[in-house]
């Protein structure tokens, strides 16, 4: 007699705090993992970028060549390369080990409000407040994009790349969809100020965060809306949201302290995560396991489900 395969365990949800990093660089702008989730990248108002491994606790490099806050940053596939955006509307690409600036590209008309990689790190692309995207090659010595996308009416607040489609938001209320293969632009209305958009890791849905305090989550390629999550506070700042490690919650940041997770396919709200007093400014979601890094003033804290036991105790 066979005995039944033991019930696949649910989701968990990263609920304890098991480390937080004073940054050290003013307030923290924006926290991203690298590609595979062993490092972090924290933007400061203080011009410099830092990179940490997060469990651990600790800084490996500085970088700084900024003029001004640093507002978002990227890692390359390979981890070699880095790319920041800023408030001096300059778009930087860094050597991760040297800690050296390779190019700073200049073109922008504001700042610079969210950066991207390509698949292979060939191409940065930027969104600003200036409603252009740029498309800046890094092999290349020449200082003008290769491409501008600038079919926006408002500032660009995201960009997100996949292997072969740029998706952007807009103060316009606008979320754009470029096919690179197909040579199209798919655009659908949300009528909120955009302040963030991603893909879902299977490719299928667009998820889209805006100004009226409300999530959308759209179907990419006929653009229905799938289902729309609320609850938290965005009414004011440019604040992050994601989807979880398995596409089972969406997960967003919120102004009244706390990050806000509900279930995918049900809408309902599966906890608020209270993170302190403030906004939470910034997320960044593990690519394969249940760890969260949210920022809010001058710290990061780094989240992982209840089970979870840090190497060595927690810190």
């Amino acid at each position: 007699m066979a005995f039944p395969e033991p019930k696949p365990r649910g989701p968990e949800l990263p609920q304890k705090r098991v480390k937080t990093l004073d940054c050290g660089q003013g307030a923290v702008r924006a926290v991203r993992f690298n590609v595979d989730g062993n490092y972090c990248l924290t933007c400061g108002s203080d011009k410099t970028l830092k990179l940490w491994n997060p469990l651990r606790g600790t800084l490996l490099r500085t970088y700084s060549g900024h003029g001004y806050e640093v507002l978002d940053a990227a890692g390359s596939f390979d981890n070699s390369s880095l790319c920041s955006g800023g408030g001096d509307k300059a778009v930087v690409l860094w050597d991760v080990a040297s800690g050296q600036v390779v190019r700073k590209f200049r073109g922008h008309a504001g700042k610079v409000n969210t950066v991207q990689f390509n698949e292979e790190a060939t191409v940065i692309l930027s969104g600003s407040i200036d409603s252009s995207i740029r498309c800046w090659d890094c092999r290349s010595r020449r200082p003008e994009p290769v491409q501008t996308l600038d079919e926006a009416r408002d500032g660009i607040s995201s960009v997100k790349v996949s292997d072969h489609e740029v998706l952007s938001g807009s103060v316009d209320g606008r979320v754009r969809r470029y096919d690179l293969r197909m040579g199209q632009l798919f655009s659908d209305y949300v009528g909120s100020p955009i302040t963030c958009t991603c893909f879902s890791r299977d490719g299928q849905c667009t998820l889209v965060s805006s100004l009226d305090s409300t999530l959308r989550l759209l179907d990419k390629d006929t653009g229905e809306l799938l289902g729309e999550y609320t609850g938290h506070k965005n009414q004011e700042y440019k604040l992050d949201c994601c989807l979880s490690e398995r596409d089972t919650h969406v997960v967003s940041c919120s102004e009244d302290g706390k990050v806000y997770f509900w279930d995918l396919v049900e809408g309902a709200l599966a906890l608020a995560l209270p993170v302190g007093p403030g906004v939470v400014q910034s997320l960044a979601y593990h690519p394969t396991e249940p760890c969260l890094l949210t920022a809010m003033g001058g710290s990061v804290h780094c989240w992982r489900e209840e089970a979870y036991e840090a190497e060595g105790g927690t810190g």
